[in-house]
């Protein structure tokens, strides 16, 4: 006859309960997507849609969570200090993770080391567009009018090693032309500013610039990549317009802490590609001018390291400082 120890009984009972327990509050525990944009701009709405899909694959709570300021520094050293369960998580774009680091000779946070990438979400390159209402309708002419007049032809910039920042840099740096940068503080009053006339142009994503394509309120003469826009069939690259090596590609994608072990990191990086293919998620990008663009975490490390060399030497070609 077998008989069961009553303390051993209740000893693995109870265990069996906690484990069960600890796995119900695991599944149960939110996700939460930090972005270092306010509310309301393309990094928070893409965030939104994204999270939206991804709580579906993941079969519970994904919550976004704005953490504005110091050019993304205070959105990234939270996610690094956070717990590396796969449950904190950064959407970031490419100025706090590749051009920040060259860029600020005592950065606050370290990406390589404290940040884990999951994947690419999307990229948008970079477009210039001039005021609406402006006499100016192409490259050449926006050029000549800087030539004529050196330093005194403007290109507006979300702020100092912004991503627009770098287009201009490299603008500046293929057609040895002397134009004059007005770094804003956000794209939202560089762009308001170009539309009212005050500068002479701005780069920026074409994600964020769509509406105002649409209106007129600005038009676009160039694009920085190597291919034309689906959705802005009819303006040339750069390149087809001869200035050569002006690519510019503003790409936004996830991190986790650096920590995070392997399996987890793999198992958001499925369900993030899931949550991309959607339906929602590919109406959203292809309206908006965004490209899907899913990686591995090693290909996106790559792309991630390219970029941090190119964008340095940018940053030191041109000798951008900030004061921090």
């Amino acid at each position: 006859m077998f008989i069961v120890n009553n303390t051993v009984f209740k000893r693995c009972a109870l265990a069996l309960v906690l484990g069960m327990a600890g796995t119900a509050a695991s599944a149960s525990t939110p996700t939460t997507v930090v972005v270092a944009f306010p509310a309301g701009g393309p990094a928070d709405t893409l965030a939104r849609v994204v999270a939206a899909e991804l709580e579906k694959t993941l079969q519970s709570t994904v919550v976004v969570e704005n953490k504005p300021g110091g050019n993304g520094a205070i959105a990234a050293s939270y996610v690094g200090r956070a717990t590396p369960d796969g449950h904190t998580l950064f959407l970031s774009s490419a100025g706090a993770i590749a051009i920040n680091p060259p860029l600020y000779p005592k950065l606050v946070y370290n990406p390589k080391k404290e940040l884990q990438p999951v994947t690419m979400l999307v990229s948008t390159p970079e477009v210039l567009v001039v005021p609406g209402s402006g006499s100016i309708k192409s490259l050449s002419e926006f050029l000549d009018a800087a030539k004529s007049k050196p330093g005194s032809v403007t290109l507006s910039s979300s702020g100092i090693g912004s991503m627009p920042h770098m287009a201009i840099s490299l603008l500046k740096i293929a057609t040895k032309v002397d134009i004059l940068h007005v770094p804003y503080k956000g794209a939202a009053p560089a762009i308001k500013d170009t539309v009212g006339g005050q500068v002479g142009g701005f780069f920026g994503d074409i994600s964020g610039l769509m509406a105002f394509i649409k209106d007129n309120r600005v038009r676009p003469i160039a694009i920085a990549a190597a291919k034309r826009s689906a959705v802005l069939p009819n303006v040339p690259t750069f390149d087809e317009l001869g200035i050569k090596n002006v690519y510019a590609n503003n790409w936004y994608g996830m991190f986790a802490p650096k920590k995070t072990p392997a399996e987890t990191i793999d198992k958001l990086n499925k369900a993030l590609r899931t949550a991309l293919a959607s339906d929602a998620v590919q109406k959203y990008v292809q309206t908006s001018g965004l490209e899907a663009t899913p990686t591995s975490p090693q290909e996106f490390e790559k792309l991630i390291d390219e970029d941090t060399r190119k964008w340095g030497d940018v940053i030191k070609a041109e000798g951008i400082t900030v004061n921090e």
